[in-house]
């Protein structure tokens, strides 16, 4: 999938992210060694080190006691159960040192409803590790967002919807050229010709679905097309944030997806400029008609996102499909939003050993959200003892 996008860390130039096809990858580990926990308590490690097998170059590892993790009491698990038994259906068919089968089975037994319950599987069978940057030795850093984009559309092309969403050129399946042409070469070459897959009435939303790399089309006739990322051009991500920053056209509080979208419609005559500053391309592909309208897109674990419990992460930081506690702010505000999440996804943007983009959902009120996330945050991994 890749992506993403969203946030003004993305829309500057960070983020080119495809939600539904990140490279997958596993680090496998083992987690050290504690004492277990009695019910509903905190306590500490016996030995305090980072999981002997797991090794980062650019995060480090200091076990903690549950009660270091600001909100973890508070949060309802049970609401990030579901994610976590997603992560486990993926982690069970792989390879790995760490012992996912046997913390997966014994989720089996834990009721999905029993918030109380929940927390006792985490602290009897996990150990929480505080993660770090190891280039700067500080256990702060990035919270993006992301959102699936949900838009109106048609299988046609109409007086309304005028603004096309392709799949990968005929003349490329089995011969793709890497890199291929620009935006702008790709626009006037009349290559695309023939692939369209749907019709949509924005052309800056059409280019924010392309930065996210998967959205939902409702047709006009009730059914909703849901796309996955199919490829790019090869060519390298440049914001259009970045591009209007640097003609003075927005300011830098400006530099959301909100932000940008005001911009165009002052300026439609300037549109494609502004698209083409960007060389890369992204193609879609229609998804299986069995697939639920409800259900999140697919991320790099290949299972679909939850809304508020997924997360994409750097996977040279931490394994993909662990459970990660997050402590951060919600978006524009000192506001606490302290959560269970999985490390479901990746994007090329998500770089660092302290760095997520947090996926609000589908639709306009989770653009809104992604759009205006930048923050500070805090992460802590579990990993089974």
């Amino acid at each position: 999938m890749s992506s993403k996008s969203n946030t003004f860390k993305k829309l500057t130039g960070s983020k080119s992210l495809w939600c539904s096809v990140f490279a997958i990858s596993i680090i496998s580990f083992i987690a050290g060694c504690s004492t277990p926990p009695t019910r509903g308590t905190a306590y500490r490690s016996s030995g305090g080190a980072a999981p002997g097998s797991y090794s980062s170059s650019i995060a480090s590892f200091q076990a903690v006691s549950w009660g270091a993790l600001p909100g973890w009491q508070e949060d309802s698990l049970a609401q990030a159960w579901p994610a976590w038994l997603k992560s486990c259906g993926a982690l069970r068919k792989r390879n790995s040192e760490i012992n996912w089968r046997q913390v997966c089975a014994l989720a089996n037994s834990v009721s999905s409803r029993d918030t109380q319950a929940i927390r006792q599987y985490f602290e009897t069978n996990f150990q929480a590790y505080e993660v770090r940057s190891n280039s700067t030795g500080s256990d702060k850093g990035l919270i993006t967002g992301y959102y699936e984009p949900v838009m109106n559309g048609s299988l046609t092309r109409t007086a309304t919807y005028a603004v096309p969403l392709y799949g990968l050129p005929k003349a490329w399946r089995g011969n793709k050229p890497s890199p291929g042409p620009t935006r702008a070469e790709l626009m006037s070459s009349g290559i695309l010709r023939g692939s369209e897959i749907a019709w949509v009435q924005d052309p800056v939303a059409a280019a924010f679905m392309q930065i996210q790399g998967s959205g939902k089309i409702r047709l006009e006739d009730g059914r909703v097309l849901r796309l996955g990322y199919a490829g790019t051009n090869d060519q390298p991500f440049k914001s259009f944030a970045q591009w209007l920053l640097n003609r003075k056209e927005i300011t830098r509080s400006q530099a959301t997806m909100q932000g940008i979208s005001a911009w165009a419609k002052r300026n439609p005559d300037r549109i494609e400029e502004m698209l083409n500053a960007n060389p890369r391309f992204v193609f879609f592909k229609e998804l299986p008609s069995d697939v639920s309208a409800d259900v999140g897109p697919i991320g790099a674990l290949g299972v679909p996102l939850t809304s508020e419990r997924s997360i994409a992460i750097d996977l040279k930081a931490m394994p993909l499909g662990a459970p990660v506690f997050l402590s951060t702010t919600r978006p524009l505000s000192s506001q606490a939003l302290q959560k269970l999440v999985m490390a479901q996804d990746t994007g090329k943007a998500i770089v660092g050993g302290v760095r997520a983009d947090y996926y609000w959902g589908s639709g306009d009120s989770a653009g809104e959200l992604a759009g205006r996330m930048k923050q500070d945050g805090r992460m802590w991994l579990l990993l089974p003892r």
